[in-house]
């Protein structure tokens, strides 16, 4: 399978990227750091620059790889956990125009699948809580499928040392069961522990 990997150098990204690859997929791994192209192509995947804002670009970029699941692991969250309220409105857009525009471009390179990460817990009111719920709605709107996922711990997320409350998972589990998730019917999937 081709598989148009969205968030790519992301926590979750690095582990997918060599898992996918093993397991016979190839990896169109989309970055939009020119820094961490020549780090995705040693991972065994086709390194894609493009900024996933830029719409034409990335129409350009799905119809160039021809995939056949778009998978959205996209975020823009800081390295610092005690930040993330001041990156909501950066990580809300991520969530919907991001993925607005990956939508598009799956449609528009021959109905590409298409697989979006979303949360398994309840987030306040406010600017995420809102993109999630567009995000998840529009994805379904698609026929594709929302990966709800539990907390992340593990090595390179914000709980390395202690385990989060539920829900949560381990980021290699998570990985894992992301690569079981690309035959899943349309729906939501939830990926926990």
């Amino acid at each position: 399978m081709k598989v148009f990997l969205a968030g790519a150098t992301g926590v979750l990204g690095q582990r997918l990227v060599p898992l996918l690859v093993a397991a016979g997929h190839e990896v169109g791994a989309m970055t939009r750091s020119a820094a961490k192209v020549e780090p995705l192509v040693h991972l065994g995947a086709v390194a894609i620059l493009c900024d996933v804002f830029d719409r034409d670009e990335l129409v350009q970029a799905v119809r160039d790889f021809k995939p056949d699941v778009v998978l959205n692991e996209l975020t823009d969250l800081p390295d610092d956990v005690t930040k993330i309220g001041d990156h909501a409105e950066r990580n809300a857009r991520i969530r919907t125009e991001g993925n607005h525009n990956l939508i598009e471009a799956a449609r528009r390179s021959g109905s590409a699948k298409i697989l979006a990460q979303s949360v398994a817990w309840p987030l306040p009111d406010g600017p995420d809580a809102r993109a999630v719920a567009d995000l998840e709605s529009s994805v379904l709107a698609e026929g594709g499928v929302v990966l709800s996922y539990g907390q992340f711990y593990g090595p390179g997320t914000y709980n390395e040392g202690e385990k989060p409350a539920e829900p949560r998972v381990h980021i290699d589990r998570a990985a894992e069961l992301t690569v079981e998730a690309l035959d899943a019917p349309s729906g939501v999937v939830t990926i926990v522990d």
